[in-house]
């Protein structure tokens, strides 16, 4: 018995904490992934063309005086990332240094943020088996830009390819409440033009620090079809974006349970969508290809297709909800409504109570005797009060806006036009990008100017103007806001 003992003793306390030595010197280590093999470094450096605007070679990037910064990129996955990851060096830098103030605040301890890290690593280790050799690429591509100031972490490619899972594993993290999306559709006769319109708040909370710096890219892809999507600083992939054949992708998560292992981060999967898919049906073909480790609905408007319809797609099964009957509109908050429903709604949830709140105020809303159009949805997307337009605390999430939208968004599918929020969350203006002008202007910029379409722009919310505005935007920064939620901080989450 003593001997057996021994045995367990050894083992607890010198042969796991060797394996997990061994395990962590391995992703601490910065080794090229086998997909780089016979590829060469791309030359050129950053190079200042006039005012804000840099580039390399036809690359370009600037800060717009919206706010927002804007990225062009061309060529080859790794010469995309490693010029990407050249342009926007200090903003990787910025919000992995955010990242890391986010996880000491949620684990002070050392010795859980090392067994924290060391359970990230092992369940994120078939990772990068289940991601496509050009995002591989890319990602290593960015990687060359990371700041060896987090080197305790691990290699900066193992650090960026494990952030690409951030959505994921905050989604799955549902007691701290970080992901919960809206997003919605029209066309045909419930549009003014008969356009696909589509609508949505990026409500992925991590702090008003992340979602201050904020990316708009252009992607003009060796192979696939150009893109646009928001991202930030090291961010290969897509939450929000819309290609040149009019075909949009974002997602919303949705009901999940704790997985065995990780597959597929869902914005990769995204990401592939966008770049190689024109119609509905080459994007679920896509993702009836990959496995995914948490549950998350896509909703994807075509222009090709003139509609829009919900990919479902949940750990080994994948469905299309196209709405109910012939309403010529979708919607979708953070549950599952086609054939993957379950019983989540009737589970006395809170966070399903919200989702459900949710969908039903923006049906209301679509359903009003207004018709859609590009500023209708903004206004739906601003809206602050719960089903009925009964009012609600701020930041509640009965509402669509929540205060703490990291972007909003409108695409219309059928113009290729976007509209991008800017600061505070989508209450400030929103400024309209051409696809088909950008990409062919801002790869050939020389003077450092506006490429946003000043004339399509939408104004900012009045309801800027207002005291109950100044009150809510004093008591964030003083720390002071009331909510039930407890995303809310002065700095971002509350431990």
């Amino acid at each position: 018995m003593k001997k057996i003992l021994g045995v367990f003793v050894v083992t607890i306390f010198l042969v796991i904490p060797l394996i997990i030595t061994i395990f962590l010197a391995i992703n601490l280590r910065d080794v090229a992934p086998d997909s780089m093999d016979g590829i060469e470094e791309p030359l050129g450096k950053v190079e200042t063309i006039d005012g804000d605007l840099k580039g390399i070679k036809n690359n370009r990037f600037r800060l717009s005086e919206s706010g927002l910064y804007e990225l062009y990129v061309e060529g080859a996955p790794y010469e995309r990332g490693v010029y990407a990851g050249k342009l926007t060096s200090e903003l990787i830098r910025s919000q992995e240094s955010i990242f890391v103030d986010m996880i000491k605040k949620l684990v002070p301890s050392d010795i859980y943020r090392f067994f924290l890290k060391s359970v990230i690593y092992f369940f994120n280790r078939k990772t990068a088996s289940n991601i496509p050799g050009e995002n591989i690429q890319e990602i290593w591509g960015i990687s060359r830009s990371a700041s060896s100031d987090f080197d305790f972490i691990g290699s900066g490619y193992m650090r960026i390819l494990n952030y690409h899972a951030a959505h994921d594993i905050g989604h799955l993290l549902q007691n701290l409440n970080l992901v919960a999306c809206t997003a919605f559709a029209s066309w045909g006769e419930k549009t003014q033009d008969g356009d696909l319109i589509t609508g949505r708040n990026f409500d992925f909370y991590l702090g008003e620090k992340f979602a201050k710096d904020k990316i708009v890219e252009f992607v003009n892809p060796k192979d696939g079809i150009p893109f646009a999507m928001i991202v930030w600083g090291g961010m290969t992939g897509v939450v929000s974006g819309m290609n040149k054949s009019g075909l949009s992708v974002v997602i919303n998560a949705a009901e999940s349970e704790i997985p065995e292992e990780s597959a597929t981060p869902v914005t990769l999967v995204a990401r592939e969508i966008l770049q190689y898919a024109d119609d509905i049906a080459s994007a679920l073909k896509i993702a009836n290809s990959r496995e995914i480790f948490v549950s998350q609905n896509f909703l994807i408007s075509s222009a090709k297709d003139a509609r829009s319809v919900v990919i479902e797609k949940r750990p080994g099964e994948t469905a299309a909800f196209e709405g109910e009957g012939e309403k010529n509109y979708i919607s979708v908050t953070n549950h599952f409504q086609g054939k993957l429903k379950t019983s989540y709604l009737e589970s006395g949830s809170k966070l399903a109570e919200f989702s459900l709140g949710r969908l039903k105020r923006v049906n209301e809303l679509i359903e009003g005797p207004e018709k859609m159009s590009v500023n209708r949805i903004v206004d739906i997307l601003r809206d602050r009060k719960k089903l009925g337009g009964e009012d609600v605390k701020p930041g509640s999430e009965f509402a669509i806006n929540q205060f703490l939208a990291h972007h909003s968004i409108v695409f219309n599918n059928t113009k290729k036009v976007m509209y991008v929020s800017t600061s505070p969350w989508q209450l400030g203006k929103f400024v309209a990008y051409d696809l088909e002008k950008i990409f062919k202007s801002f790869p050939e910029m020389v003077k450092d100017a506006e490429i946003y379409d000043v004339e399509r722009m939408i104004p900012s919310d009045d309801f800027m103007d207002t005291e109950e505005f100044k009150k809510i935007m004093k008591s964030r920064n003083d720390g002071t806001f009331k909510s039930d939620d407890i995303r809310f901080s002065k700095d971002g989450l509350n431990a």
